[in-house]
């Protein structure tokens, strides 16, 4: 698999790391880049980025904020998650979307189009980023189809810029 290369860097201002952890409050129910003086924005390929020290701690849906799954580990967020049984894990480990059958729980105030992140049923572990396709009540009641289309798992490109 080809790294990513992070292109166009540009150093975010602590004005802009503050409207973006208010942002990410809002909407995940933690508080990131607080200890962050380092934090930048990069493209890399396909993706635009949050950066500090060479890992991607979030990423632009839809130009909107997020975290990526380091992120979410760095930062243990309360809201937007999407839970998936034990037997849908390998599957979303090797980045498949995520099937409403395979979902336990969802955050009840997900809509349609946003962002969320996966987690497993036995150790509530992010362990993919996506977007979702119904709401949350809705792909804990589907017994058919995709709910979220997955964007970043565990062991990507994005994951892969932590490790080099």
């Amino acid at each position: 698999m080809p790294h990513l290369r992070l292109r166009h860097r540009h150093r975010l201002r602590r004005k802009e790391v503050a409207s973006l952890t208010s942002e990410l409050e809002l909407k995940l129910g933690c508080t990131p880049f607080t200890d962050r003086g380092d934090l930048e924005t990069a493209d890399a390929g396909q993706y635009q980025l949050l950066v500090s020290r060479n890992t991607a701690l979030g990423i632009f849906i839809d130009g909107e904020a997020f975290l990526t799954v380091r992120g979410f580990l760095a930062y243990p967020p309360a809201k937007r998650f999407v839970t998936v049984d034990m037997g849908a894990v390998k599957f979303v480990a090797n980045g498949a979307d995520i099937m409403a059958p395979g979902i336990i729980d969802a955050h009840p105030d997900i809509s349609e189009g946003n962002a969320v992140w996966i987690r497993d049923e036995k150790n509530l572990r992010p362990m993919a980023v996506g977007q979702a396709l119904m709401s949350g009540p809705e792909m804990v009641q589907a017994d058919g189809g995709k709910a979220v289309k997955t964007i970043h798992y565990v062991g990507d490109k994005i994951w892969a810029l932590g490790e080099e």
